[in-house]
């Protein structure tokens, strides 16, 4: 599907559309850089046990890809309309490739799923806490593992400047890409605890008001998703707002009869 049709299948689903350019939105690719979102796959001569390409029960925030701090932050408010992700194939096998579904779904509460969460820091910011604002419904995304993937949403996301849009999934998926350079690439996950092992319940955050320390960073990872936004129409220079006259009902007095 490209990425024209599925901005305009998002944009009718929420009865929007394009005007042209001069009272146009933009579109932008929050999280792009130089890098496109990719297959991950596991680097030559590295075990399964090192190799870490799955995330598992968190929400993954970006926070450098290409030398770029933050790349999926809004710089102007408007409306998440899909994401893209890159998702690892376990095996070529397709007997391995069972058996390993199998395990992860059953080792991580389901097959794998993702969404797109909204957001915001709060507090102090060496305290790393992030505030949910808007969270998508959950992809059922194991159809698609060893693709580059695009899903639109049925409801779009606001999203205002100073917002980050991260990834989550509250069972597996295979989302990272590792051993590189680590002054280039990190992300963090939601959490603040054991951050060399696997949550056993989920710490992913689905609720919208909710809060989490982001407290356990992984340098040389990067997570492969994007999100598309398209942005709040500026209001023309030339609008003039005028006051608006306020109709008061009349009050017809009559004579008193003598």
């Amino acid at each position: 599907m490209t990425r024209s049709l599925v901005l305009r299948l998002a944009l009718a689903a929420c009865g929007l559309v394009l005007l042209p350019a001069s009272a146009s939105a933009s579109i932008v690719e929050l999280g792009a850089t130089k890098t496109a979102v990719a297959v991950p796959t596991c680097p030559p001569n590295t075990t399964p046990s090192q190799c870490t390409i799955i995330l598992t029960r968190a929400t993954a925030l970006e926070t450098i890809r290409d030398n770029i701090a933050y790349p999926t932050t809004v710089k102007k408010a408007g409306s998440i309309v899909a994401f893209t992700v890159g998702l690892a194939d376990l095996s070529s096998d397709r007997g391995t490739r069972l058996s390993d579904l199998k395990f992860l779904d059953s080792r991580y509460g389901g097959t794998t799923q993702l969404a797109v969460t909204v957001l915001r820091p709060v507090g102090p910011k060496k305290q790393r806490v992030w505030k949910v604002m808007a969270e998508s419904p959950l992809f059922h995304v194991q159809p698609y593992l060893g693709e580059v993937v695009q899903f639109p949403l049925a409801t779009t996301l606001p999203v205002a400047a100073g917002d980050t849009v991260a990834l989550t999934t509250p069972t597996w998926a295979p989302v990272l890409s590792i051993d590189l350079p680590s002054k280039s690439y990190a992300y963090r996950q939601s959490r603040k605890a054991n951050c060399s092992n696997p949550p056993s319940t989920s710490q992913a955050q689905m609720t919208v008001g909710a809060t989490s320390h982001y407290t356990c960073d992984y340098p040389g990872t990067r997570v492969e998703y994007t999100a598309t936004e398209v942005t709040t129409p500026p209001i023309p220079k030339n609008y003039v707002h005028g006051k608006r006259k306020v109709h008061r009902p009349r009050v017809l007095v009559g004579r008193k009869k003598s």
